[in-house]
């Protein structure tokens, strides 16, 4: 981004003056009269990414707090996955430590995707910039880059929240009192495990974020453009929510066999020899597919085309809309 001004990306809640038609509004498209854009300066355009990516985190996340615990525990386990044993995981957890327990950890989650979300959402829209992909016209013009940036911001996020990832996985598969708060698991395992096991699993973390964020910003950024390009309108927010839901949905199916990767090594303990059972990418794709087979590496991938989809199309939606809505605010204040 350029050092001063930058305008309000238009590929996230812009509002574009258009024509009665798709086709008049193209051939308008190098009239600057046609498309005066608002401007904000710098700082208060990415402070409005940071603050609309963190409500959409909080927001998307909390909605889904006990299915995303269900799977992890799950994914953990040699449990066999059905929604039948996934639905009495839930009525188990609810009467043995209370309705609340659906969601434990969720503490972990939102000091994780508060910022892992404002990271990912502002990482977006400055990958786009750098990479020249920021105008529905470049994107179209340049896929890979359209999807590259998206794979960026997720590595981005990602390694700059991973301990806390790993705290909220610890948190959801055991009991209060072995972790009763997210301090207390990183003492505990930097105590017990060294401080280099807050990073396990991330090599599997960043291998499965790069298609599922590239997809996932792709696939709904493309979806605006169709939406716009046949209606010549904006979509409203009901329709975000869809188009966040198909991207999740997905983005999901590509990246979920490394998830579970991710979760195996992050949950697991070393034995009494020092040793971990998932201790490498490798090792652990070998042992849950000889104990499990295929089937292991897509454990609650049903409940994430559930969960996913729901979360990620709250999560779209409420960015642009919060953003938008900042944004408007701004540019009034600063007119």
């Amino acid at each position: 981004m350029a050092v001063g001004e930058a305008r309000v990306p238009i590929l996230h809640g812009e509002r574009p003056v258009h024509s009665s038609s798709p086709t008049k509004q193209t051939e308008k498209h190098h009239d600057s009269s046609q498309l005066e854009v608002p401007r904000l300066s710098r700082s208060m355009t990415v402070v409005t990414s940071l603050v609309a990516g963190a409500s959409a985190g909080a927001l998307a996340k909390t909605a889904i707090a006990p299915l995303d615990r269900t799977k992890i525990n799950f994914q953990t386990s040699q449990t066999p996955y059905s929604w039948r044993a996934a639905v009495r995981f839930v009525r188990s957890s609810a009467r043995a430590e209370g309705v609340v327990a659906l969601w434990r950890g969720n503490s972990a989650t939102m000091a994780r995707i508060v910022p892992y979300a404002a990271i990912q959402f502002t990482a977006h829209e400055q990958w786009k910039r750098v990479l020249g992909v920021d105008t529905p016209q470049s994107a179209k013009a340049y896929p890979l880059l359209h999807l590259m940036a998206g794979s960026l911001a997720g590595v981005t996020s990602q390694s700059a929240t991973y301990p806390l990832d790993l705290a909220r996985a610890r948190m959801a598969v055991t009991n209060a009192q072995e972790y009763s708060t997210l301090r207390a698991v990183f003492v505990k395992v930097a105590r017990e495990e060294g401080l280099r096991t807050l990073y396990r699993g991330y090599p599997a973390t960043v291998l499965g974020v790069i298609p599922y964020a590239g997809v996932s910003f792709f696939t709904y950024d493309s979806l605006k453009h169709k939406h716009l390009e046949y209606f010549g309108t904006q979509q409203g927010p009901l329709t975000n929510v869809v188009f966040g839901g198909i991207a999740g949905a997905v983005a999901q199916s590509t990246s979920y066999p490394l998830d579970i990767v991710r979760r195996r090594m992050q949950t697991c303990r070393p034995g009494a020899d020092g040793r971990y059972n998932y201790s490498t990418i490798g090792a652990t794709l070998s042992l849950v597919y000889r104990s499990e087979g295929w089937r292991g590496f897509f454990k609650g991938l049903s409940m994430n085309w559930v969960k996913g989809p729901i979360a990620v199309g709250i999560s779209f939606a409420t960015y642009d809309f919060i953003k938008t809505t900042l944004r408007d605010v701004a540019v009034r204040l600063e007119s």
